[in-house]
């Protein structure tokens, strides 16, 4: 049976960069933040419908991958982080979303703590520790209320790679 796991956490974390190199160790495969490629193809800003069509190419390509994956399947994101983003953002959730989040679960949700250096980038919106600070405690305070099984992934290089390793070894993941 395929184990999903998630990889969530404030932006420039490192989320993609850890969802690719255990894709790549364990031999499997791996889903890309949609959010990215959705946002590269807009010529204006989005906006809170943009949203919901973001979290509908993220379950779509999980399925997609999950053909082609083998024992595990590594999340870049998951609709935790649309849930919460939206609620920041615009102060709601569209129903849909939070539907999906009841029905759709993983079996592991990894997240990355806030100890790396912030990058800029031109789709990251909040820079500033408070903020990365927030959203971290917000994820986890999600995980912890939905009672979900969860590691907090900490260091920098190998170190965090190693991290994320052991917490699916120690938590009987792999």
């Amino acid at each position: 049976m395929l184990k999903k796991i998630a990889i969530i956490g404030s932006e420039s974390t490192g989320k993609s960069t850890l969802a690719k190199k255990l894709a790549e160790y364990y031999k499997t495969e791996w889903v890309p933040e949609f959010a990215r490629s959705y946002l590269n193809s807009l010529d204006r800003n989005y906006n809170q419908e943009d949203l919901l069509k973001i979290a509908k190419g993220q379950l779509d390509w999980e399925s997609e991958k999950e053909k082609a994956a083998k024992q595990i399947l590594f999340c870049d994101t998951s609709l935790i982080v649309i849930k919460i983003w939206s609620e920041h953002k615009y102060g709601e959730v569209n129903p849909w979303v939070l539907e999906q989040l009841e029905n759709n679960k993983y079996n592991f949700y990894l997240l990355t703590n806030i100890d790396i250096p912030w990058e800029a980038d031109p789709q990251r919106e909040h820079p500033d520790e408070e903020q990365r600070e927030y959203f971290f405690k917000k994820y986890k305070t999600y995980l912890q209320g939905k009672n979900l099984p969860y590691s907090v992934v900490s260091g920098t290089g190998n170190k965090r790679i190693n991290s994320a390793m052991d917490a699916l070894k120690e938590n009987h993941i792999l």
